[in-house]
């Protein structure tokens, strides 16, 4: 139209420079207006949360450290009459009974044995863990087979002089276990079943055999002193009975939840009944009918640890645990992957090993974990059949000692043991979202 400007095109010929962001939605200050003080309602949280933080900072920090008692001789350094303030925490009694909250009552010309163990058990599990160490294999073999008999002998002494009738038991379970297997091998085979008998027997064999191995080694006399197991304690106990039932747990739960998934009759029943029985009663009964009424089912001239005892009833009680989880992760896998497995010819040993545990497995690690981290916190249960683990040796000498009778005491102690608990827990819960995150393909959203 007459009078009106004509628009001239305007076309760029270099390309605009890049602004930075506002500097309110980068770094420190952007990641706290976009997470803590995105409205109103986030900053009146933020601020309540920061207060409850600096309450209870404040307060540990009063309690542990501010109000704190370091050294002492006993209950006189943690007495308010006696320092002329209110105590806190009393470290010197965690200083001056530390060496019984480790090892309990192992003699002390002894303990050498102890930290050889521990020295040993700590490098081969984190030559296991840690990636791209040489030798991991042969590791994981010498900790398997190798360290429960070092570790035995080590801490024992060696030299039990097993009886004849220990003998006897250990033979009949290993001629009841091939008779079993051969049975359960027939009936299979007269239903159509693929059964690999040489697989199937290979393994009560290498198991019993490697039993009848240890039962060698420890009638045999190594020059050590013997220390009973009712002298151990502390840290020592709580290691031996959580590591000793996580190690045994695994394999046996493995094995419960392939019968109880399996066509057999026979087998599916034997493994519901044991998983159903053990998940029915509760740790305290387990611990206390293995120590008192177990002896009463065995042969005359065959007696059992008490210790020995508590690990059986401990390691049984979590397989049936863990068997349930496995279970899980076992339907959790799509049935495709049997199919296939079945039609590349394998059988069914192989199928379980190769295809569907593996996935079966790496599906359940934070149930596996968890249970794990379970079992270690109930480890403090022996103390009702008069084994003294951590918190049963600190209890004690809280409340038995009148040497170290103070009312900061009790606290200092029951903290020490808490935080004793949490390091190895966390542990485990660290190292398994480390394997979750390496292990997955896919599957997480």
């Amino acid at each position: 139209m007459a009078g009106e400007a004509k628009i001239q095109p305007y076309v760029r010929t270099e390309m605009a420079p890049t602004m930075p962001p506002p500097p309110s939605t980068v770094g420190i200050v952007g990641w706290m207006r976009a997470n803590l003080f995105s409205d109103w309602i986030n900053t009146i949280l933020t601020l309540v949360g920061l207060y409850l933080v600096y309450i209870t900072v404040d307060t540990i920090y009063d309690w542990a450290f501010y109000r704190a008692v370091w050294t002492g001789e006993d209950n006189k350094a943690c007495l308010e009459k006696e320092v002329g303030f209110p105590v806190g925490a009393c470290w010197a009694f965690v200083n001056a009974k530390f060496s019984q909250f480790v090892y309990g009552r192992y003699p002390f010309e002894e303990r050498w044995r102890v930290d050889i163990t521990f020295l040993v058990g700590a490098i081969g599990l984190a030559w296991m863990i840690i990636e791209n160490l040489p030798y991991r294999k042969w590791v994981s073999v010498f900790m398997a087979a190798v360290f429960p008999i070092m570790a035995l002998i080590l801490l024992t002494g060696g030299n039990f002089e097993l009886s004849s009738g220990s003998w006897k038991v250990l033979s009949f379970l290993a001629i009841a276990a091939f008779v079993g297997v051969a049975i359960v091998g027939v009936r299979a085979q007269s239903k159509g079943v693929d059964f690999d008998f040489s697989t199937a027997l290979m393994i009560p064999a290498a198991i019993f055999a490697y039993l009848f191995f240890v039962f060698f080694l420890v009638d045999f006399d190594f020059g050590l002193r013997h220390v009973e197991t009712p002298l151990w304690g502390g840290l020592l106990v709580t290691l031996v009975v959580a590591i000793t039932g996580i190690v045994a747990s695994l394999p046996i739960g493995i094995l419960l939840a392939l019968g109880r998934r399996s066509s057999m009759p026979v087998v599916r029943m034997a493994s519901v009944i044991f998983i159903e029985f053990w998940r029915g009663v509760p740790l305290i009964t387990v611990l206390f009918m293995s120590s008192v009424m177990l002896p009463l089912f065995l042969p005359e001239g065959v007696n059992f640890d008490k210790l020995l005892r508590c690990l059986i009833g401990v390691a049984l009680f979590s397989a049936a645990y863990m068997a349930e989880v496995v279970r899980g992760g076992l339907q959790a896998i799509p049935k495709g992957q049997y199919e296939g497995a079945m039609a590349l010819g394998l059988p069914y040993w192989k199928m379980m090993g190769l295809i569907v545990l593996p996935q079966a497995l790496k599906l359940v690690i934070p149930g596996i974990v968890n249970t794990f981290i379970g079992l270690f916190k109930d480890t403090t249960l022996v103390l009702i059949i008069g084994l003294f683990d951590l918190l049963g040796i600190i209890q004690l000498n809280v409340t038995a000692d009148a040497k170290w009778f103070a009312p900061s005491v009790h606290n200092t102690g029951y903290v020490f043991a808490g935080i004793a608990f949490w390091i190895f827990c966390f542990g485990m819960s660290r190292y398994s979202i480390y394997m979750e995150n390496k292990l997955h393909t896919g599957h997480k959203r």
